[in-house]
């Protein structure tokens, strides 16, 4: 992998990475840019104890636009974009209209693929492979920013999912706390650590899980499942089998055969509901262990954290969304449609050719 850094016009870092070591990316952004302003504020809830972020300048960001005027295309003669140069493997560059900035934290946009039409599904092993590798130098460089916390590497994929470009990425969210989510998972691992002197709980839970019937695919160092009390009508965990805290502790051995695992997994995932249909919308997203201390989480350091990836679809049938309706929104307690047992069944059915 190259990395090569640069500046767009309005200041932004936008960094290219390439297959090849012999890429020269010395390509001008020539677009008249006014620097990027943003309202970007983190204000806490004192009730329930989580964040939100408030950023009204998103009101006006890029929605939906034609394909020839996409801004994660390459920049082709006189049609410019995000991206200055002509063509390229994938890219990272600060989010224009960012949710979470300066003190409040980063966005960042991951383009996966310089092909409009494709989808992460259509990479190959050493497309995808690159992807892994700009996730984690990402992590890496994001987690010694002072205000930067949490580093969060996700994907939405399709309209029904809220996207508002079709080009194929994702994003990298830098937070400044440790997001509820995880602060949940850390005091679980807390509770079981103590109650059973001193086990795991992700390795308890691992364990359970590769000898049920939920297991989707298994490779010598991955293994994908559906969780026991899955929250979504098809949701997959895939988890390392040795636990790692974050991408950046990842062995090679691991680093190779996870492009084969996860695109077996998405392909998958398209084929849920038959040939015919729409591509299946999702959202995948990768936890990490918080980079900031964890005092607030008795006993309980970054080594207890088990990196994994989460992903799932809203869609519970032909046709039909998963809509969180009251008992979800309201009080996040989620009813799941379709049995973990069942969904797990479906996707080892369709494994793809």
């Amino acid at each position: 992998m190259k990395k090569t850094s640069t500046r767009l016009a309005d200041g932004r870092e936008l960094i290219y990475y390439d297959l090849r070591d012999d890429s020269v990316r010395d390509a001008v952004d020539r677009r008249p840019l006014d620097p990027t302003v943003t309202t970007s504020e983190v204000r806490r809830d004192p009730l329930l104890g989580d964040s939100v972020a408030i950023a009204s300048h998103r009101q006006g960001r890029t929605y939906h636009p034609p394909a020839d005027e996409c801004p994660l295309c390459p920049s082709q003669g006189d049609r410019l974009s995000e991206i200055p140069d002509s063509s390229y493997d994938a890219v990272v560059f600060e989010n224009r209209f960012p949710s979470l900035a300066g003190d409040s934290g980063r966005c960042e946009v991951v383009c996966f693929t310089s092909d409009h039409n494709a989808s992460f599904a259509d990479l190959s092993e050493e497309q995808a492979r690159l992807v892994l590798d700009a996730w984690t130098d990402r992590t890496s460089e994001l987690s010694h920013l002072p205000s930067v916390e949490q580093v969060f590497c996700f994907e939405n994929r399709g309209a029904e999912i809220g996207v508002t470009l079709g080009h194929p990425h994702g994003q990298i969210y830098a937070y400044p706390f440790t997001t509820p989510r995880t602060a949940l998972m850390l005091r679980q691992v807390a509770a079981h650590k103590e109650a059973t002197g001193g086990e795991n709980l992700f390795d308890a839970v691992l364990e359970r899980e590769l000898a049920d019937e939920r297991v989707v695919l298994e490779g010598e160092h991955w293994v994908a499942f559906v969780p026991y009390a899955a929250h979504w009508p098809y949701e997959v965990h895939l988890y390392p089998k040795r636990r790692v805290p974050d991408l950046l502790a990842l062995d090679e051995a691991a680093r190779t055969e996870f492009p084969q695992v996860y695109l077996e997994l998405l392909r998958r995932f398209d084929r849920i509901f038959g040939e015919g249909e729409p591509p299946t919308p999702y959202i995948a997203g990768w936890h990490q262990a918080p980079f900031g201390a964890l005092e607030e989480f008795d006993g309980v350091n970054r080594d207890d954290f088990a990196l994994h990836l989460e992903l799932f679809t809203i869609r519970r049938t032909s046709g039909k969304l998963k809509f969180l309706a009251g008992s979800e929104s309201g009080m996040n307690v989620f009813i799941n449609d379709v049995p973990p047992e069942t969904a797990a069944q479906r996707l080892r059915e369709v494994a793809s050719s």
